[in-house]
């Protein structure tokens, strides 16, 4: 799906989205591209989990319970919305087509599910799908999180297979082994898109494979 991005509206701004299996590094990642592109509002999603130490309700996430999530469903307010590890979580269209209309950048940091989504209701999004190097240090990365139970990070390792399964339907896939080569390489797409340049084209298909394996 690579290629010269689809042109936004006219005084539109542009929208990213950006996924990776759990332990990729991509909240990493996002929060060092949003330092250097204050241009770029982060979307905040809703969600039903239960806060971690150090969440902060407005900030990592809304945090809503499930009631007041499914009433947010039904009454249409979410431009995605997925189950993910038997918890809601969704991008409000109000956090998001507002800043569009301005002209503002919005990022999306979601699963593939919303990603799925978000290309269906709008095609001129740009999405990025952020691999691990190898199996070994994905685990290495859950593990160091040391924020999961032994069963989470099972569940979310056997998840990650069908998770990586979708890289290839986004429109660029970067690989977060040495951390600044791969903000270097976010940043990248980042310019590309608003100079309406060709995407980066490589696919890693290699890893892909052995990710999947």
């Amino acid at each position: 799906m690579s290629g010269a991005p689809a042109p936004g509206k006219p005084g539109s701004g542009r929208l990213f989205i950006v996924a990776a299996p759990s332990g990729a590094g991509k909240s990493t990642l996002v929060n060092a591209l949003l330092a250097r592109e204050p241009g770029i509002a982060l979307s905040i999603s809703h969600t039903t989990r239960a806060p971690r130490p150090g969440d902060v309700d407005g900030v990592q996430y809304h945090f809503v319970d499930r009631a007041k999530f499914e009433a947010m469903v039904a009454h249409g307010e979410f431009l995605e919305h997925a189950d993910v590890f038997g918890n809601y979580y969704g991008t409000s269209r109000g956090a998001v087509e507002p800043s569009l209309k301005t002209g503002r950048d919005v990022l999306l940091e979601i699963d593939w599910q919303g990603a799925e989504q978000v290309r269906r209701a709008m095609p001129e999004c740009v999405s990025i799908f952020i691999l691990p190097p190898s199996r070994a240090e994905l685990e290495r990365r859950l593990r160091a999180r040391a924020t999961d139970s032994e069963a989470t990070i099972e569940k979310r390792l056997a998840a990650s297979r069908e998770e990586i399964a979708h890289a290839d339907e986004f429109d660029c896939i970067v690989v977060n082994d040495a951390f600044e080569d791969a903000l270097t390489a976010l940043q990248a797409i980042v310019d590309d898109a608003r100079a309406g340049r060709p995407l980066p084209a490589d696919r890693h298909t290699a890893l892909i494979a052995q990710l999947l394996a």
